[in-house]
């Protein structure tokens, strides 16, 4: 890991530096993913089998996991873990309810009535990966706010293990959340599933969640297609920024650095720093950290696309976090509060030295299904709102088109559009024959 000097690099440089590992998005690729896709609506059931047999190892009959299986998996997990989930899935719910957008109503002039009111979307469908392990966490990211929403029907496919079961966590985890449609389905095989209704999967108006790059793939392909699902969000390879000031405590910030290197080999770490002695006190701890970490196969690979950076100062480093726009940013200065209002773009923010990011994967209460890939310039983490529609009323009567109506004749008008004047002008004429 080297440490750069910003204030030695051209703008083509810094580009450059700045850059995320590359997503694949290749032809092969996408063509691969429409194949599949295509089999699964072609083949229903049958290509389900096959795909399951072929990418997780196992045959089964039925995807659909039963009554049994749930109390088989509340049997199996500790009441530590039980508890932890439960704990998590009440601050998640805390903390989404309090932000839940309202409904409201107001005249906008005598006579007119404006209202926006609420509507779930109907059918949703999570998806839970269990790639290299399982994610209970995202079933409650997922379930929580769908289940805040109202939505009527909440569809969860993930991944079986090898010997064709789900993951007992991701099962007590989506029933907290009142969720008993769960089918042992993973990848694109899944995602095909629930945005065409296939193999005894329900057909979903908007899918949710993470995964690998054929997943990321497979949502894009359905949400282009009208006969397909829409989707939560563009997403790509989990990233974190972390900004540090002199007195940072190094250990932490490695730890922060490294806890998002396990995700993948294709996750991106940066830090950024005006000062020099601490850029090499993480250095040096990063390097020690990792050596004993479990996944240290993969933090090696991801660690390729880290940058340590020294800036001039925290502004400059602001500025720098901003233009990158990361899927979480850490705080790590002595008072981060004041530089809050200037952040502009970033899924998720962490200040301080005692808020670790990993505290919003699991349970602060914030939402860890976040956009990724430069995507927080325009796009916001999954909330309550993610899951509903808003939908606009307006209620006139006689007096209130007298008062308004003249105005759109006129933009009508300048617009070139007769027949929109026309719906409103003979309205018009109606009220003033009658009076």
């Amino acid at each position: 890991m080297t440490i750069h000097e910003w204030s030695q690099l051209d703008a083509e440089q810094r580009i450059a530096l700045m850059q995320r590992p590359a997503l694949v998005d290749d032809a092969a690729l996408r063509a691969a993913v429409a194949e599949l896709i295509a089999k699964v609506r072609k083949e229903g059931r049958d290509a389900l089998r096959e795909l399951t047999t072929r990418f997780d190892g196992c045959e089964l009959d039925d995807f659909r996991v039963g009554q049994d299986a749930f109390a088989a998996a509340n049997a199996q997990v500790s009441d530590r873990l039980r508890a932890a989930i439960l704990a998590a899935k009440e601050r998640i719910a805390l903390f989404h309810r309090a932000g839940m957008t309202q409904p409201y109503a107001l005249d906008t002039a005598p006579g007119v009535r404006c209202e926006r009111v609420l509507r779930p979307i109907q059918r949703v469908g999570l998806y839970v990966p269990a790639g290299s392990a399982p994610l209970p966490s995202t079933a409650l990211m997922l379930g929580v706010p769908a289940q805040l929403a109202g939505c009527p029907e909440v569809v969860l496919c993930t991944p079986p293990r090898a010997d064709g079961t789900a993951d007992p966590a991701v099962l007590v985890a989506a029933q907290a959340c009142g969720i008993d449609t769960v089918f042992l389905l993973g990848g694109v095989q899944a995602i095909a599933a629930m945005a065409y209704g296939v193999g005894g999967v329900p057909h979903c108006d908007k899918l949710f969640g993470p995964g690998n790059s054929y997943v990321t793939q497979a949502k894009q392909h359905v949400a282009n297609d009208p006969q397909g699902a829409a989707i939560d969000m563009p997403a790509g390879p989990s990233e974190v920024l972390v900004i540090a000031d002199a007195g940072a405590n190094a250990e932490f910030v490695a730890a922060d650095l490294l806890s998002q290197a396990e995700h993948g080999p294709d996750s991106q770490v940066i830090l950024l720093s005006d000062d020099v002695a601490l850029l090499e006190r993480v250095k040096s701890e990063v390097q020690q950290q990792a050596a004993s970490l479990p996944r240290r196969d993969i933090v090696g690979r991801a660690l390729t696309h880290a940058r340590l950076i020294r800036v001039a100062d925290i502004g400059e480093a602001i500025a720098i976090s901003n233009a990158y726009a990361p899927e979480h940013l850490i705080l790590s200065l002595r008072e981060p509060r004041p530089w809050l209002d200037r952040v502009t773009s970033a899924g998720s923010i962490f200040l301080g030295d005692y808020a670790p990011e990993a505290l919003g994967d699991y349970c602060s209460g914030t939402n860890h299904v976040l956009p990724t890939y430069g995507a927080a310039r325009a796009w916001s983490g999954v909330s309550v709102a993610s899951f509903q529609k808003t939908i606009t009323v307006q209620e006139v009567s006689a007096a209130g088109l007298a008062c308004i109506g003249p105005d759109a004749v006129t933009l009508a008008q300048a617009e070139q559009l007769e027949a929109h004047a026309q719906a409103v002008s003979r309205r018009l004429a109606s009220i003033g024959s009658a009076t």
